[in-house]
C-alpha cells in the first residue's frame, strides 16, 4: 500500500464521522427552519396527542393542564428562551396600559446603561432602536397590536434583533452585579467570558443565570414549568426572580422552551 493510500485509509473513518455530523446538522437545522420563529396559540390537548404513547409525559401534561389552557410553540433554535419571553411579556403588555407605559420608560433608558457598561454605543443604539419600534407598534388598539406583535415575532429580522437587545441587557445585568453572579459561572471563567461566550451569541441555549439576570433586569417575574422524565406526575415551577409575581409562564422541555397561557 502506498502512503498515500494508508493516509487515505487512516483518514476515512474521521472523514465519515465529520461528514455524518454535518448531515445531522443541516437536518436539524432543515427541521428547525421549517416551524415558525413564534406559532399561533392552541390548545394544551394538542400536547396530549403529541405524548399518546408516552405514559411519564402523557401524565404530566394532563396535570399541567389543570393549570394551563394554551400553549404557543417557538422555534427551537437556540434562541427560544428569549423569544418565549419577549413575545409573551409584550403580548401581556397590551392588555395593561400602565405597566407597557411603565416598560417603555425601562427599555428607553436601557441603552444608557448599557453604554455606561461599555457596550459599543453604535451597536446598542441599532439593536435598541428596532427594539423601541417594536415596543411602540404594540402599543395601541389590542386587535391590531396582537396581530402587529406576531407579525414581528415571525420576521426574521425583526425578531433576531428582539432577541440580540435581550441577550444585551442579560449580558449587562450579569456584569452589572457579577460579584454576586461569578459564584455561579463553572469553568474558573470570569462573568465577562461567559457573557462573551454564553449569553451575547445567538443560537446558545438559555439556563437559570440568563432567566434570572434578564428577569431581574426588566423586572418582571418569570414563571418556567420543568416538564422531564423525573419521578411523579407534577410539573415543578421555578419563579424567577425567586418569590416574585410571575407575568410570564413559560413550558421546559429539554432544551427547549415555549409560551403557557394559564
Amino acid at each position: 500500500m502506498s502512503d498515500k493510500q494508508r493516509t487515505s485509509s487512516l483518514e476515512s473513518p474521521v472523514n465519515q464521522d465529520e461528514l455524518i455530523l454535518q448531515q445531522q446538522r443541516s437536518i436539524e437545522k432543515e427541521i428547525s427552519e421549517s416551524i415558525p420563529l413564534v406559532g399561533d396559540k392552541e390548545s394544551l390537548k394538542d400536547l396530549e396527542k403529541e405524548y399518546e404513547g408516552d405514559e411519564i409525559y402523557l401524565s404530566k401534561v394532563k396535570v399541567l393542564g389543570q393549570k394551563y389552557s394554551h400553549i404557543r410553540r417557538t422555534r427551537p433554535d437556540g434562541n427560544c428562551f428569549f423569544r418565549a419571553f419577549s413575545y409573551a411579556y409584550l403580548e401581556k403588555l397590551i392588555n395593561n396600559k400602565d405597566e407597557y407605559n411603565k416598560f417603555c420608560d425601562l427599555a428607553s433608558k436601557s441603552k444608557d446603561n448599557l453604554v455606561a457598561l461599555g457596550f459599543p454605543h453604535f451597536t446598542v443604539e441599532d439593536f435598541h432602536d428596532t427594539f423601541m419600534e417594536v415596543i411602540k407598534k404594540v402599543g395601541g388598539e389590542t386587535d391590531v397590536s396582537r396581530s402587529e406583535l406576531h407579525r414581528f415575532f415571525n420576521e426574521q429580522g425583526y425578531s433576531d434583533y428582539i432577541v440580540v437587545y435581550l441577550r444585551l441587557i442579560t449580558s449587562g445585568q450579569l456584569q452589572k452585579e457579577a460579584d454576586f453572579y461569578q459564584n455561579f459561572i463553572e469553568g474558573g471563567r470570569t462573568v465577562v467570558e461567559f457573557c462573551h461566550q454564553e449569553v451575547e451569541p445567538m443560537y446558545k441555549e438559555s439556563d437559570h443565570i440568563h432567566i434570572i439576570a434578564m428577569s431581574t433586569a426588566l423586572n418582571t417575574g418569570v414563571r418556567v414549568r420543568y416538564m422531564d422524565r423525573g419521578a411523579g406526575t407534577e410539573v415543578t415551577a421555578h419563579d424567577f426572580p425567586e418569590g416574585s409575581t410571575p407575568a410570564v409562564h413559560l413550558l421546559y422541555r429539554p432544551g427547549h422552551y415555549d409560551i403557557l397561557y394559564p
